[in-house]
């Protein structure tokens, strides 16, 4: 397992298991992925799975401080102002007394005063680390001067179809860790790509753990989502090799621009 330390000195796992949509597998994956050397569970209050995560962190007999856990502030509550309720609702679902990473989950208007409000819950100790999800450089920009926290982490889509650098060099410039969710895309599309299997076969590994590493050596942390006791496994073997420069270049001109999840500046919800 690699680590990243955040700029307030947190140390931040580089692969998590993503539980989105995890549904009644929820707390299995996520013992899954603690056995296979996880240190990172990534859910959020709209997932709906807060309680399952509690539950295996629970069940796995690691000390609480050995596993990093992210969750969110849905837009709902950004929108009305509920930051503070809506983090001790979360805490009573994970039954835990705090979070290592609470983000705000897309830039919904009230999104400052959530800022604000995240920062105190920062300082309160109720939350190790800050950050936000979503967010592009236009909304990292306007949280400056909003409190005495910067976000510490952003959480975004990437993948191989939207590699989404302008977004990406925007935290490395502002120091920001950036954690790409949805890293491998659509896993059809990935196992059907003639560069990615020419890779896959180049290093003896399998297509997303080639593009689980490609995510890794542009400086995301990758949170996969899976629910398959072989496939978390097989996403963990990713830190014994490196791709050559040739092939980070192959991987990026993949870039189609082509999202799967909603644009940051229209969403839905």
């Amino acid at each position: 397992m690699e680590w990243i330390q955040l700029e307030n000195g947190v140390k931040m796992p580089r692969l998590g298991l993503g539980v989105w949509q995890s549904g009644v597998m929820t707390e299995q994956a996520v013992l899954w992925a603690l056995e296979a050397g996880y240190r990172h569970i990534d859910t959020a209050a709209m997932y709906g799975n807060e309680e399952a995560v509690g539950r295996a962190v629970k069940k796995s007999g690691l000390p609480r401080e050995e596993v990093f856990v992210t969750t969110k502030l849905w837009t709902d509550d950004v929108r009305r102002g509920r930051a503070r309720d809506a983090l001790m609702e979360s805490l009573r679902r994970l039954d835990m007394d705090y979070v290592d990473l609470y983000l705000i989950h897309w830039p919904a208007e009230g999104y400052r005063k959530a800022w604000e409000d995240l920062t105190d819950l920062y300082h309160e100790g109720w939350c190790r680390a800050i950050g936000v999800a979503n967010f592009e450089a236009d909304y990292l920009d306007a949280l400056s001067g909003v409190s005495d926290m910067k976000p510490l982490v952003d959480q975004f889509e990437s993948h191989p179809s939207f590699a989404n650098q302008p977004v990406l060099d925007a935290c490395l410039a502002r120091g920001i860790a950036p954690v790409a969710y949805s890293p491998l895309g659509k896993g059809k599309d990935l196992a059907g790509n003639d560069t990615v299997k020419r890779l896959a076969k180049k290093y003896g590994k399998t297509p997303a753990q080639i593009t689980l590493r490609w995510q890794l050596q542009r400086g995301f942390t990758v949170i996969p989502k899976s629910a398959d006791r072989g496939r978390i496994a097989e996403n963990a073997q990713i830190f014994d090799f490196k791709l050559r420069k040739k092939d980070m270049e192959a991987m990026a001109a993949l870039d189609e621009g082509r999202r799967l999840s909603a644009d940051p500046h229209d969403f839905p919800f």
